[in-house]
């Protein structure tokens, strides 16, 4: 049986928490403090999940609850309405600034103080499975990379890039957000291959680039499992992001707009940034260096529109990347690692 979720009411007035008590002591756990002080004790300690407060109270009223509450990461996440008798557009202006979510007026009316509880409580549910899923991408692109392990913080500043283009190329935010979400999924595939082959210190034999390149089919098959648009963008990209634009890529071999436009713009933030990311076996190309490549892969590897593209927004993409990389010189478990050694090895994302 799933617990009913928990309020907390502030109220120095009786008969106020008992009228609050009647509207939603049916669906909820009803926790009640009659003063300030009081209540921030009892929100430390029993987390509950939303909390109605009052303002004119003794000794400490509800802005300076509000304050402290938002102040103490262990309650900062708790929504808090303001119910007051209070009323006035400067008033509410200051009890949304000071951190509140929503604010009540009295006297209660008894369908809108239920109809403002289960509306912020759906709001943190569906916050809670916003980051739900944002654990699974972050964990999925780990996996992928896993023991490829000098790539630092690679799938996350692709990924960024990857956004960013996608907005230039007119996408929505919410749909730019998807591919952010999608595309640091690319290579989860590559648990799949063998560390002899991953790791390989050398150039990869034919039979082994065989192998190599079943990474792609492999995370499209984890990925296509669920229906939800995240992750059906990232098997896509994971089954379609080494495919060429002249059709000389794999695993199927396709030309042009046939490649989803999220692979292709996957292809270009991916191969832009790892050829500009130090690596045990190469040095960081420059910026200038890495976008020449860029260009001079063009109508090949890569779509013609996206390039320019890319070279419009270049200015953009170099802040995201020096931003990103001093999130990683602060990092000390995403720096290169000494390890293997390829002296052949060129183009970084060849694999």
């Amino acid at each position: 049986m799933i617990d009913k979720p928990t309020l907390l009411i502030v109220d120095d007035e009786p008969d106020n928490l008992k009228i609050l008590n009647s509207i939603l002591g049916d669906n909820y756990r009803v926790l009640v403090a009659p003063n300030g002080e009081v209540a921030v004790r009892i929100a430390v300690s029993q987390n509950p999940n939303l909390i109605l407060l009052d303002i004119v109270m003794p000794g400490m009223d509800g802005y300076e609850v509000c304050r402290l509450l938002q102040s103490n990461p262990k309650t900062k996440k708790i929504p808090i309405l303001f119910a007051t008798a209070k009323d006035g557009e400067m008033e509410e202006e200051h009890g949304l600034k000071v951190g509140a979510v929503d604010y009540i007026t009295k006297p209660y009316k008894p369908p809108v103080i239920r109809a403002r509880v289960q509306t912020h409580l759906q709001l943190v549910r569906v916050e809670a499975l916003d980051q739900f899923a944002d654990d699974a991408v972050f964990m999925l692109g780990e996996a992928g990379h896993y023991n490829d392990n000098d790539t630092g913080l690679h799938i996350w500043r692709m990924a960024a890039y990857a956004e960013l283009l996608a907005r230039a190329n007119g996408w929505s935010k919410e749909a730019a957000l998807i591919l952010r979400r999608a595309a640091p999924m690319h290579d989860t595939g590559k648990i799949g291959i063998p560390d002899e082959i991953l790791k390989a210190p050398r150039p990869l034999t034919p039979a082994e680039w065989v192998i190599m390149r079943t990474h792609c089919r492999i995370g499209y098959d984890i990925l296509c499992r669920s229906d939800h648009p995240v992750f059906k963008m990232a098997a896509d990209i994971a089954l379609c992001h080494h495919e060429k634009w002249n059709g000389s890529g794999y695993p199927q071999g396709l030309t042009g707009e046939a490649i989803p436009i999220s692979a292709r713009i996957v292809a270009v933030c991916d191969v832009f940034d790892a050829l500009t990311m130090q690596r045990p076996y190469k040095e960081a190309w420059s910026i200038e260096a890495a976008m020449q490549e860029i260009k001079n892969s063009t109508g090949s590897h890569f779509d013609p529109h996206l390039v320019n593209l890319f070279f419009e927004i270049e200015d953009q993409i170099v802040g995201i990347k020096q931003k990103w990389d001093t999130k990683e010189a602060s990092h000390p478990s995403v720096k290169p690692l000494e390890g293997c050694h390829d002296p052949q090895t060129v183009h970084p994302h060849s694999r």
